[in-house]
């Protein structure tokens, strides 16, 4: 992971060290609830991809991926026709009690196979006509685009519920505005499960590329964030997650027969504005 991204958790660590005894404002209660909008910047471990089907039966260990993000652009990022095509986060939350909330979200990330990297492969390919029928025993071999491409870019969709602990808001003070419109701070951590639901778009050695959303799996994650209220109930908020994803169900073909399974750990930097309602 790059620089950037250790230097965002050594920031989110600081924040939480906030002297607890600075002066505090009211705090979240009983039934208010908030929507927030985002983006997200994701990486993700290496991880081993078993492959079977009538004429094949491998697994590449160790594959390299990333993710995807689309050029910044007005029209990309928030023209409502296209707001759904990058990286996005999207998040309602309930405060069951004081400080605690539950929330419903979809996390919309982008995975895709590095292409071109050296892999290595065990098991065996037959009857495809390719220069890849063969038998294998962790050997080397390029992942190219007439082997394999395998991509979530219409999502890694992630359907998830979380629970969340909210700090007591620490009260900034800006020049002579009231105490409704003072700049506020507050940290927020919290963990969550959930559905993957991707579009996997692949191609494997010669067969008839899949391109169809289905349920594959599920994942677990924990976050940590600071929400920064700018104006009235107006935020905008920095989380860091880190999840497991589990994927026993990926279809890689239009043939119901050939499927693939994988496991990885992923990291992701979310900056999202949202809106709190205070009953």
């Amino acid at each position: 992971m790059s620089k950037s991204f250790y230097t965002l958790i050594f920031i989110t660590i600081m924040l939480f060290s906030l002297n607890k005894t600075t002066a505090q404002s009211s705090d979240y209660k009983k039934g208010d609830f908030y929507t927030y909008w985002g983006w997200n910047w994701s990486w993700y471990s290496k991880s081993d991809i078993s492959f079977k089907g009538d004429n094949y039966n491998f697994k590449l260990h160790k594959a390299k991926a990333q993710d995807r993000q689309t050029k910044f652009t007005i029209d990309n990022y928030l023209n409502p026709a296209n707001i759904t095509t990058p990286q996005y986060n999207f998040r309602f939350g309930y405060f069951i009690k004081k400080n605690v909330d539950i929330s419903f979200g979809i996390d919309h990330m982008k995975y895709v196979l590095e292409q071109n990297q050296l892999g290595r492969i065990s098991g065996f390919i037959k009857n495809t006509g390719t220069k890849y029928d063969g038998v294998y025993n962790n050997t080397s071999i390029p992942i190219s685009e007439d082997f394999l491409q395998l991509e979530y870019t219409d999502g890694l969709n992630y359907i998830n519920f979380e629970i969340r602990k909210h700090s007591s808001p620490i009260a900034i003070p800006i020049g002579t505005l009231d105490s409704d419109n003072n700049l506020k701070l507050k940290t927020i951590y919290g963990a969550g499960l959930g559905l993957m639901y991707p579009k996997t778009d692949s191609t494997l050695i010669n067969n008839e590329r899949n391109d169809n959303f289905y349920f594959s799996g599920y994942g677990l994650h924990t976050m940590a964030g600071l929400n920064i209220k700018l104006y009235k109930n107006l935020f905008f908020q920095t989380e860091l997650k880190a999840g497991y994803v589990s994927l026993p169900n990926i279809r890689t073909t239009n043939s119901k027969v050939d499927k693939a399974s994988q496991d990885f750990f992923y990291a992701q930097y979310n900056f999202a504005f949202g809106y709190l309602w205070q009953l």
